[in-house]
């Protein structure tokens, strides 16, 4: 018999690894120690996590970088092929998938993913953007999408029904006409793997209440995150439906509070690819809804340590101490990123995982 996926096992807050797949992780930085996202860093990264007990591995889609010294994120692995890479050398961890739906036939998608959820024995999953820069887009000569979402919800329909369906299909919608749409093998998972979607805006935030297991959103406080949650789950109550909120941290965990404190200040200010920072935080600003609008004012060193998500830095027992006011606020997992996940990861799960498991938010 199959066992559950990761995100639906007993660990009351979920923890991953987010943006491995891409050169510098989520931090813009010139460290020397920065994540360069060679294939032996990602095999080596995801094999510690696998074996620390954390529950999934998400990877960046990115096809363009935002320059600077550095031209940070400009190198990443194809997330397909690097999850089914990461699939056969690990035994727990989930391993999800980043598609830009305009840019990739959900029938391509479709057979990429069973494939994965096939490598894995179940613990595929698919993280469903819709695309925010047209920089981006105009690589493939493809223009954004202005009901993006809307373009969304028949390529997720295709996917399902390509899997469910025991003889070919016509669909017939407003982005796809198909003729005899066949797609074998069907996922281990069903009606397909477990499905999330980063968004901050209205748009986003419905279509992940209509058709995802799980929804990433950013705040800028933790007093304040719980506002975003309730606001989820009233969307998806209005489907009849349950959605799990998820955030993006960055992790700086030293032994004392100084030294990580220190060390934020190094790799996120004196040393940061000003730059990229810069490059960075205009294009979201113009075209994304991932963040509060004053978030970009008050927080720059916040998307130079890790692309405006919250800080989590500090002793292992401050960063367990916020990850308890965080699922205290109603979410249920975080997906973190790290200046150098090899180095920084063992430290992490070999002081924090038991301090949350003597808090009860962890089983192991």
């Amino acid at each position: 018999m199959m066992k559950p996926h990761p995100l639906k096992g007993p660990n009351a807050l979920k923890l991953g690894i987010f943006s491995p797949n891409a050169d510098g992780g989520l931090a813009i930085t010139d460290v020397p120690e920065r994540w360069q996202a060679r294939w032996q860093d990602n095999l080596n990264a995801a094999q510690i996590a696998d074996r620390g007990g954390l529950d999934f591995l998400l990877p960046i889609a990115r096809w363009k970088g935002f320059g600077g010294k550095n031209r940070v994120r400009e190198w990443s692995y194809e997330t397909f092929t690097w999850a089914a890479g990461l699939a056969s050398v690990t035994e727990r961890i989930a391993l999800f998938m980043t598609v830009h739906v305009p840019l990739i036939h959900p029938l391509y998608a479709a057979k990429s993913l069973a494939t994965v959820d096939h490598i894995s024995g179940g613990r595929a999953g698919l993280n469903i953007v819709c695309g925010w820069n047209p920089k981006e887009f105009g690589m493939f000569g493809v223009p954004l999408v202005e009901k993006g979402y809307d373009q969304a919800a028949e390529w997720l329909d295709i996917v399902e029904r390509a899997y469910a369906s025991d003889a070919p299909f016509d669909f017939d919608g407003t982005y796809y006409k198909l003729k005899d749409v066949v797609s074998r093998p069907a996922s281990l998972q069903s009606p397909r793997p477990v499905t999330m979607n980063a968004a901050f805006g209205g748009p986003g935030r419905d279509f992940a209440a209509k058709n995802c297991d799980y929804l990433f959103t950013t705040f800028t406080e933790i007093a304040e995150a719980g506002k975003h949650v309730e606001d989820i789950c009233a969307r998806a109550e209005a489907q009849d439906r349950e959605v799990g909120a998820y955030t993006v941290c960055h992790v700086v965990c030293r032994e004392t509070q100084q030294e990580a404190e220190e060390y934020y200040e190094r790799y996120a200010v004196t040393l940061a690819d000003h730059e990229a920072v810069d490059a960075h935080m205009a294009g979201k600003k113009e075209f994304s809804q991932s963040h509060d609008r004053d978030s970009y004012d008050r927080y720059r060193k916040r998307f130079a340590g890790g692309a405006g998500g919250y800080p989590l830095v500090g002793t292992p027992e401050k960063i367990v101490e916020d990850m308890i006011a965080i699922s205290q606020q109603g979410y249920a997992g975080i997906a973190m990123s790290f200046v150098n996940y090899t180095y920084e990861l063992p430290f992490f799960c070999d002081r924090v995982l038991p301090l949350l498991k003597q808090a009860g938010l962890r089983t192991e």
